[in-house]
């Protein structure tokens, strides 16, 4: 496959500040062992935060929305799918736990790939587990409205083949002394490329980018959603896939705007696994503390949600308080009412730790 041709990957060159970029994720990649000794329950909580943002945020990358608190109650298996998009997120929630459970057993074949896409489309009329009958094309919107082809992917009659190559070189690949941080992303660029789904490529892309970092002990996805990550940073992401896949057919595309966005998506989630982490890890910072401190993070306006996703093992009913003491404090605004209301942060009034008498909470 184009990126994934030994040459063509021997001939990437790194500047020094790309070589510590790579480093760094391995650095965090050790640490892992120390991040798995903590509480359980609060990796455990950690772990279904990220089940409900990776289900919601890799479907509103696509368009596919729900209400949150639907969203919580088909990723829980509490509720069963009402509409079109409930069963898109469904679908995404089991393909998701496939991933998380069994990846160790899912070597990257065809198989694989299109039980990944069946699972996700089990509750849909439409048949999953197909490869695209017609053609397709990456479309760019215009501001007037009108579209453009961003790129063409490859034919739907070379597709089956193009799969098979892809898996054939994505296994010399990794069985060659070549940094898997370089295979993994650029095996994701190439099945971009491919686009061998009439629909679902984007998810299924990120349902194998778990897949594959889970094969080289990257750990991450179980606890920080690298899908919220990518959706966050989602204009990003596509001038990114754009960039580099200019010239892809050819094999004269620039793989670093893809490579340099995919590796930043892994570290930003490592920072925030480790910052989770280390502040729930210290009985010295009360449950007020952290709340304040997630609200210290913040930038631009925010919801109580935000919050309880930075503080899972902290009520809702806890956060309100606390949130209520700030507002009263003159730190934080509440702008709107209700389920809609969202909050700012007042950059004249610092965001303190809280009084001496929250500093024994639990």
């Amino acid at each position: 496959m184009k990126s994934l041709n030994l040459k063509y990957l021997n001939d990437i060159r790194l500047t020094s500040k790309q070589v510590t970029t790579v480093k760094k994720i391995g650095e965090y990649k050790g640490k892992q062992a120390l991040f798995a000794r903590q509480t359980p329950e609060i990796l455990e909580s950690l772990k279904q935060v990220a089940q409900i943002e990776s289900s919601e945020s890799s479907n509103r990358i696509e368009g596919v929305v729900a209400q949150r608190g639907r969203v919580k109650a088909l990723v829980a298996e509490a509720s069963k799918p009402r509409d079109r998009s409930e069963q898109e997120i469904a679908g995404y929630r089991d393909s998701l736990e496939l991933v998380h459970d069994s990846a160790s057993y899912m070597a990257l074949s065809v198989t694989t790939i299109l039980h990944v896409h069946k699972t996700m489309y089990r509750y849909l009329p439409e048949n999953g587990g197909e490869w695209k009958q017609r053609d397709n094309a990456i479309l760019e919107i215009n501001p007037d409205g009108t579209q453009d082809i961003r790129f063409a992917p490859v034919r739907a009659a070379e597709t089956p083949q193009a799969m098979e190559t892809l898996v054939q070189h994505y296994g010399r690949a990794m069985n060659s002394e070549i940094e898997p941080m370089f295979v993994i992303p650029l095996t994701i660029l190439d099945f971009l490329c491919v686009h061998p789904f009439t629909d679902g490529n984007g998810r299924v892309s990120r349902l194998l980018t778990l897949m594959l970092l889970y094969h080289r002990e990257y750990q991450v996805g179980h606890y920080i959603s690298l899908e919220r990550v990518i959706e966050d940073s989602k204009e990003t992401y596509y001038e990114a896939l754009k960039a580099s896949s200019q010239g892809w057919h050819e094999s004269m595309h620039d793989p670093m705007p893809w490579l340099q966005y995919f590796w930043g998506v892994i570290l930003r989630a490592y920072k925030e696994f480790e910052e989770r982490v280390g502040e729930v890890r210290s009985t010295k910072i009360s449950k007020t503390e952290q709340v304040r401190m997630a609200v210290n993070r913040k930038i631009g306006q925010f919801a109580i949600s935000d919050i309880e996703s930075e503080c899972p093992h902290i009520s809702r009913d806890m956060i309100k308080l606390v949130m209520r003491d700030l507002r009263d404090e003159g730190a934080i605004t509440v702008k709107g009412k209700g389920r809609g209301a969202k909050w700012v942060r007042n950059a004249e009034v610092p965001v303190g730790a809280g009084s001496e008498e929250s500093k024994g909470e639990n």
